[in-house]
């Protein structure tokens, strides 16, 4: 298995494990050594020291049992003998109860049984010679006694002592041996603790320092990538070699590398896209511009043309208004004309029935001039022939005749004029007959002009409304175009800022290196460029339509022309 497969945590584990492990047999060594030593120790406590005092003790004694004959061998005053049979005594109650003591302590080591039970045999024969020794005193038999000390006494104290030696010297031995186990032991376990331990070391040193290499190396190379990738260079060959966490550390890094090549590649192909596209919004914006301020400026002067063309309406429909009133009171004179007509010629009619009646009575009266005439004449002659008498009656007749002639003449004339006047008054009655009938057709005509001018004053009106329609939805549109006017601007400035940030954000982008092929991975499958046209659409042409009869719709309310052309602060459409 392949130390950089395993993760961290299992190697760490693993090898904190196996230091552990030799910790572990490191200490169950050292305890081992401990309870040797510690065995040891306790027998030197509870064995070896004992029964090295018990010893010296016994010895003590044995040397206080023969200081004490030799005193009394020496002193024969009572009071000292008896002290010393005292301490004769004193030191029989030791050396038996240290015999009891020690007899336990010296059961593990053969030599020391054999040792002891020299010891009691010795030390019983001992005392029993030193309780003779003392009969022998206390009988007053000194020679006896001196005799019994130097023959028997001094070969048992001899054998006791040298038993006693023996038993020292032996503890001492087993106490020396303890100590130079104790030692060995010591030695033994400081080398193995050492030796352990530098194993223990050398194999954490190595562990530690695998697992830290198989730690830092990647991390160095992750650190290296990634500062790589902070400087720009998206280039670098990313190998991963393991499957722990740094591996996956690797990675992960490399697929950042990857996306961000892809990414950048992208975005570069994008910027370059907007910086053309942004350079070419701003050229058609500013083109938008030049031709929406060509355009208010039209619907500023077609607004100012409207306005004149209004007023003139206005004024052609209040002429048209007057006019109407106009034509309504010439069609009424024309009425009142024609009624004057129809009364003339009644009147012409009757002027010529009273002609005719005068010229009759004219004729009455030349007839009757004539035959005044005749009768003046008559009476002239009569009054010639009476003579004298006749003469004044002559004169009368020749006055009567020359009156008749007078009215006859002016008869004549009368009826000539009369004749005339009739003739005339018949043309006139003719011709006033044809006045009324072209007084008629007059008031057939401006009838008719007066439903035209009506029609007209109606269709004025209308085109007043209409045009005023027409003002306000120019009016409108002067307004809208302003807007559009100002939000091209807008655009015209927020396209420029686009291409300054477009140019920002591709020297931004330029930072990276990517591979060509990265760089064709990036590159989108269709990258398509919108060409603003900079040349203006020509405007369609306008078709002049015959204006009937036709009443103007009505003017669409501000709410629903705001509803059908929303022109925010911030968005702007194609108008």
């Amino acid at each position: 298995m392949k130390l950089g497969n395993l993760n961290i945590a299992t190697r760490l584990s693993l090898g904190f494990g196996i230091v552990g492990v030799m910790l572990i047999a490191m200490i169950v060594m050292s305890n081992a050594s401990l309870l040797r030593v510690n065995n040891g120790t306790r027998d030197l406590v509870e064995h070896r020291i004992p029964a090295i005092e018990m010893s010296n003790r016994l010895e003590g004694q044995i040397n206080v049992i023969a200081i004490a004959l030799r005193n009394m061998m020496l002193n024969a005053e009572p009071t000292d003998r008896q002290k010393q049979v005292d301490a004769i005594g004193k030191a029989r109650v030791t050396i038996t109860s240290t015999l009891t003591e020690i007899e336990p302590l010296l059961t593990a080591h053969p030599d020391e049984l054999a040792i002891l039970r020299t010891m009691q045999s010795t030390s019983t024969s001992y005392l029993t010679g030193v309780t003779e020794l003392l009969a022998l005193i206390n009988a007053g038999e000194e020679e006896p006694a001196k005799v019994y000390l130097t023959n028997e006494l001094r070969p048992r104290l001899a054998k006791l002592k040298e038993a006693t030696a023996a038993e020292l010297a032996l503890q001492k031995d087993l106490s020396a041996k303890a100590a130079a186990s104790a030692a060995t032991t010591y030695d033994r376990t400081m080398w193995q603790t050492w030796a352990l331990g530098g194993l223990a070391l050398a194999f954490a040193a190595l562990v530690a320092t695998l697992i830290t290499r198989s730690i830092t190396v990647p991390v160095r190379r992750a650190l290296e990538v990634a500062n790589t990738v902070a400087a720009g260079d998206l280039t670098s060959r990313i190998d991963v070699t393991t499957q722990d966490e740094t591996g996956r550390l690797l990675q992960a890094l490399k697929t950042m590398n990857e996306s961000l090549a892809r990414t950048v590649g992208a975005v570069r192909i994008g910027t370059d896209t907007i910086a053309v596209a942004a350079g070419q919004v701003a050229a058609g914006s500013q083109d938008l511009s030049g031709r929406t301020e060509q355009q208010a400026g039209a619907l500023e002067e077609t607004a100012s043309s409207m306005e004149e063309l209004t007023s003139t309406v206005k004024q052609n429909a209040d002429n048209a208004r007057q006019a109407n009133k106009l034509a309504e009171t010439a069609s009424n004179v024309a009425a009142r004309g024609g009624e004057v007509i129809h009364q003339v010629v009644d009147t012409m009619d009757q002027i010529n029935a009273s002609s005719n009646k005068i010229s009759d009575i004219i004729g009455v009266i030349d007839s009757i001039a004539f035959q005044t005439n005749i009768l003046a004449l008559n009476a002239a002659v009569e009054a010639a022939r009476a003579g004298e008498q006749g003469r004044g009656f002559a004169v009368v007749a020749s006055e009567v005749r020359n009156l008749a002639q007078r009215s006859a003449a002016a008869a004549k004339e009368i009826k000539t004029l009369i004749g005339d006047s009739s003739s005339k008054v018949a043309d006139g009655s003719k011709l006033v007959a044809q006045a009324g009938s072209t007084m008629q057709e007059i008031v057939d005509s401006v009838r008719r002009v007066t439903d035209i001018m009506t029609e007209i004053s109606a269709a004025s009106v209308e085109q007043t409304a209409g045009i005023e329609q027409i003002n306000q939805a120019v009016a409108q549109m002067d307004e809208g175009t302003q807007q559009n006017a100002a939000l091209v601007e807008e655009a015209a400035a927020a396209s420029a800022s686009m291409q300054e940030q477009a140019a920002m954000l591709t020297a931004a982008v330029a930072v990276f290196r990517i591979d060509a092929g990265q760089m064709a991975d990036a590159a989108p499958a269709d990258v398509a460029v919108v060409r603003a046209k900079s040349a203006a659409a020509p405007a369609p042409a306008v078709k002049k339509v015959a204006i009937a009869h036709v009443k103007p719709a009505a003017a669409p309310s501000p709410t629903r022309m705001q509803a059908k052309a929303p022109v925010a602060e911030d968005e702007w459409e194609t108008f």
